[in-house]
């Protein structure tokens, strides 16, 4: 059973009792988003009231659940920390409601704004922005809507870690037959009911910048492309996710350069898959097969590496790294990419094309 009502707020992403088999339907419960179509606009679920604690603080990000066993960026921070940063003072952590695409997280905006400004006028230096994977598209969504001059002043510079900016392929296995990322004690099935409730993973699907004819899904009756979302939508029999899908797909997929110097850091040399291959189960069965390219296991190296085109796009120099053999999460936290995210922060702006992170590589 459900708690109908509590006394205190409680951690909703990540506790990690929720996946429990008996705690897992409470959890979908919870933490689901209810999209009007009508309004083109999500609420939480009835009842339900949810809040992203510590905007401006480092514990949100640094670990993702209070008993501190899901670590995110606690040993970047850490690193900043031994090298004479202070917490919540010269680094900052920006948490986000990452149900939500950025077109109706209006006061996240603002608060990100508001958080940038604060800093600056603390100690009289602009900031750099640095975010990972889908919080690159935040970011850059937040820079396409500020002014120029307010860029100029404030923003020193944008460092993104495997960002996938021409969308991600995975997402579409997630909406279509589900994905537990490996945790054992929930069904890709049974996850896939929460996964179908966030704005999100519609606006991550992979986008115009693809071939039109590359196939994502393929099925014994038929192949999607980028071209074929709405019949995509009616056959998985989830016809929200086309409506969120077109409120969200032209919120950073023209991909406007941010106007400010970028790095742009991401994996690479690691088998991804491009193409699921369902049988005729589809879409109640997991894949039977894959199409792998390169990427970094979780996003392929085309998405990724689209940041090059704003080298003859915007003023502002673009930096790009590619580190070989650097897995998808592990990124915020291997000691080449924090080092070099150092060594930008100091201002060394000129970084290596490629570094390689496999074992015994110098």
């Amino acid at each position: 059973m459900c708690y109908k009502k509590t006394e205190h707020w409680f951690p909703l992403w990540i506790d990690l009792n929720m996946f429990m088999p008996v705690g897992v339907d409470c959890w979908i419960d919870n933490i689901r988003l209810v999209y009007n179509k009508t309004t083109r606009q999500s609420s939480n679920s009835p009842g339900v009231q949810v809040r992203v604690p510590g905007f401006g603080q480092t514990y949100p990000i640094e670990f993702l659940d209070y008993n501190r066993l899901a670590g995110y960026f606690h040993t970047m921070v850490q690193h900043l920390v031994n090298v004479g940063y202070t917490r919540n003072e010269t680094v900052r952590g920006a948490p986000y409601d990452w149900r939500l695409a950025p077109n109706e997280n209006a006061e996240y905006l603002s608060k990100l704004h508001k958080l940038v400004e604060e800093m600056y006028e603390e100690y009289q230096k602009p900031v750099f922005l640095l975010a990972h994977s889908m919080g690159c598209h935040y970011v850059l969504y937040f820079l396409n809507h500020q002014p120029q001059a307010w860029k100029d002043k404030y923003i020193r510079g944008f460092i993104s870690l495997a960002a996938p900016w021409g969308g991600a392929v995975k997402p579409l296995r997630v909406l279509s037959s589900g994905e537990n990322d490996g945790i054992p004690m929930i069904s890709n099935i049974k996850i896939r009911e929460e996964q179908r409730m966030t704005t999100t993973n519609p606006w991550m699907l992979p986008t115009k910048a693809w071939p039109s004819d590359h196939v994502f899904i393929s099925t014994p009756t038929i192949n999607y492309t980028n071209q074929d979302y709405q019949r995509l939508f009616t056959d998985i029999n989830y016809e929200d996710g086309w409506h969120m899908w077109e409120d969200t797909k032209n919120l950073t997929g023209d991909l406007y350069p941010p106007g400010v110097e970028v790095w742009c850091m991401y994996g690479v040399g690691l088998p991804t898959p491009v193409t699921y291959i369902y049988d005729e189960e589809f879409p109640n069965k997991d894949p039977v097969d894959f199409v792998y390219a390169d990427g970094d296991d979780t996003v392929d190296s085309f998405s990724m590496s689209l940041c090059k085109q704003w080298a003859e796009q915007q003023e502002q120099p673009v930096h790009v790294t590619e580190y070989r053999g650097l897995p998808h999460l592990d990124i915020v936290f291997h000691e080449k990419v924090i080092t070099q995210v150092q060594q930008i922060m100091e201002g060394q702006s000129d970084v290596p094309k490629e570094i390689d992170v496999r074992y015994g590589a110098e």
